[in-house]
This record gives structure tokens, sequence and C-alpha cells, in this order.
């Protein structure tokens, strides 16, 4: 019998030594405690080249489409196509099989985005098409391009946030918290000139680090320099990676800030201290999609779920002394789940003051 590879990352192990060292602040949440080191282990075991298909990396930050992510598992869908096989018509059977992939909720996805182009600002969606690094379990293609479930999430952000952007108005610098693999930094890779840093905890900063390598080739940061100063946004390559910590050391201003379904994933006590950092770097804009009712709070020790849920309302009442909400939607753009969970989108934009009173 052959023994399996097993794969070494000094990268990896020199950034997780690291982050054991660093403030409570930016460690893995109470809902990432113990979903980080599986996540670790599955990647020494099975290669960075296969993450978009690794079980911890699918249930937590590479969303699909399909089982299990639409409520079901195999063993219900082999139900399902038993029955179907004996009693039901080939047109059945693919119907059924285009819902259980996921294919009928992609194909939505995408038809909003097709149908929400908007030539205001700059950020390019219409010439995107996703790689295929991490060798996904799911992506699907549409008019000759490739799009998996995190792609049409953030193209459907891109096309929210274009409406209320003016017709020549330009996003230059992005910072995103919670990146996940990296999508948005991909898309963005499709506008010239726009600058997209994205901030995470290890081990998924090194899973997006080599994701946008692959992408951005020699134009991003190493993901092991120990910033011990000021990390000058001016000075930096077309996309930077840095882990948690690094937040702090952040300095010159941003245009964009995004936060799409991982302030959720966090205590607000962790997610208060981010916005400050964030308003620090004096943003035009700040846009977030998480869940309005907050994730499932963990009810014992070894349950999954977060210690504090974190809502809409919150995120309104942290940054209100600065930012007001400009629109919020969930029906067009964000997603309400089975159980009545809206996955909300807020947009919100920093207030122009003259003396005290807002300028009009």
């Amino acid at each position: 019998m052959t023994k399996k590879k097993k794969y070494h990352y000094k990268e990896l192990d020199l950034i997780i030594e690291r982050s054991k060292l660093k403030d409570k602040l930016f460690q893995p949440s109470s809902f990432w405690s113990k979903a980080y080191t599986k996540i670790k282990i599955e990647i020494e075991q099975n290669g960075i080249h296969n993450f978009r298909n690794l079980k911890t990396c699918l249930g937590f930050f590479v969303p699909n489409y399909g089982i299990p992510a639409n409520s079901f598992n195999k063993e219900i869908s082999n139900e399902i196509f038993s029955l179907l096989k004996q009693k039901g018509s080939l047109k059945q059977n693919l119907a059924m099989e285009s819902f259980l992939n996921g294919y009928y909720h992609a194909l939505s996805d995408f038809r909003v985005f097709i149908s929400s182009q908007s030539n205001n600002g700059n950020l390019n969606t219409k010439d995107f098409s996703e790689s295929d690094f991490g060798s996904p379990v799911e992506q699907f293609e549409f008019e000759g391009k490739k799009y998996s479930r995190s792609a049409l999430n953030y193209l459907l952000g891109i096309c929210f946030l274009k409406n209320h952007l003016h017709k020549n108005e330009k996003i230059n610098t992005v910072l995103e918290i919670g990146g996940g693999f990296g999508t948005l930094g991909e898309i963005l890779s499709f506008t010239e000139n726009v600058k997209y840093i994205n901030i995470d905890i290890p081990p998924i900063s090194f899973i997006s680090w080599n994701y946008l390598k692959n992408i951005y080739k020699k134009n991003i940061n190493s993901i092991t320099k120990e910033n011990n100063d000021k990390i000058n946004i001016v000075d930096l390559n077309r996309c930077s990676v840095f882990n948690s910590w690094d937040i702090e050391k952040l300095n010159g201003k941003i245009d964009l800030f995004i936060n799409f379904i991982s302030f959720q994933e966090m205590e607000p006590h962790i997610v208060q201290n981010y916005f400050k950092n964030i308003i620090r770097l004096n943003p035009k804009w700040i846009f977030l999609r998480n869940i309005r009712e907050g994730k499932r709070k963990k009810k014992s020790k070894n349950e999954h779920g977060v210690e504090i849920p974190i809502k809409s309302k919150d995120y309104i009442e942290m940054i209100k002394h600065k930012y007001e909400l400009i629109n919020k939607d969930v029906l067009q753009f964000g997603y309400k789940t089975s159980d009545g969970f809206h996955s909300e989108l807020l947009l919100f934009k920093k207030k122009n003051r003259i003396g005290n009173k807002q300028k009009s």
C-alpha cells in the first residue's frame, strides 16, 4: 500500500505559531476555534491545490450551491434518485439533478448579475471568469465563463454597490477583512489600477495568499514578512494579503471597506475593534453582507456556533457616529434561507460634515 504524501508548508507553520502570540482579538473567534486546526490538517494531508474540495473548507469558507449547502445530504439524494429511477421520467430526473447540484440556484444568481449590470464607477465585472485553482468541487459555466457561489455572491454585491456610485466615481483601494479564499481580489484583478488588501486569520490568510498569488503572480506581498512598523498603503503592490494582527499597522486611506459573511462569525467586541481600525483608514464606503439575525448561538462548549450573535442593528450602531446607512437588501442581491434567516447587504457612506452640521 502506497503511503499518502503529506505536504509541508513552512509559511503556514510560521504564521500559525506567530498567531498564538498575538492579542486574542486577532486570534480565531469561538466559531473558528476548532475549524482552523482541522483546515490546517486537511491542507497538509491533501495539498493547497485541493482546498476547494476538502470537507472543513467547504463547511467554512468555500460556499457552494449543492449538497450540503442546500440542506440535503448524499443519503437523501440517493433515495430521491432511487425513487425517480423506478417511477420518474427522464425529465424529472434531470430537473431534480439540476436542483440538487445547485445549477438552478446558480443560474438564478447569474441572471440577476447579468440583468443588473451598471456602467457606474470603474469596477469591471463583465469580463470576469473564475480560476479553477484549488480544484473546486463545484463550478458552473454560463456564456463561456466560470462561476462559483463565492464569485456570484461578490458579483451580486458589486452590482448593488455600483447602483450607488456616481458614473465616473473611482474605487482605487479596497480593504477586505475575512476575504475567504480570495474571490474579491480575483474579481478586482479584472479592473486596472485597483489595489486590493485582504486581512484574515491563519490558515485562511495563507490559502488566500496562495490563491491570489496564482492570479497576481509577482505583484503580491509575502505572507511571512513580519511588519514591525507601519504598512503604508500607498507603497503596497496591487494585491496584498496580511494576517489579522497587521490591521493595526495599516497606514493611509482606502476608498471601500468590505466584509462578506465573516463578521457574523465573530463576537461583537472583535468586530468593534476591527471597525476602530477601519474608520481610522477613512473609507468613503463601508459594505457588509451578514446574517440580519446573527449566527446561531452556541448552546454548549462542544457545539458549533457563536458566543454572542452579532446582528444588523449592531453594525449600524457601531458606526453610526461616522457612517450613515444608504441602503440594504436581501431579496435581490442577498439571500433568505429556507429556515428564515436573512443574508443581508448593508451599504454605508461616510457622513460629510461642515462644522457640526451634516452636509446635504
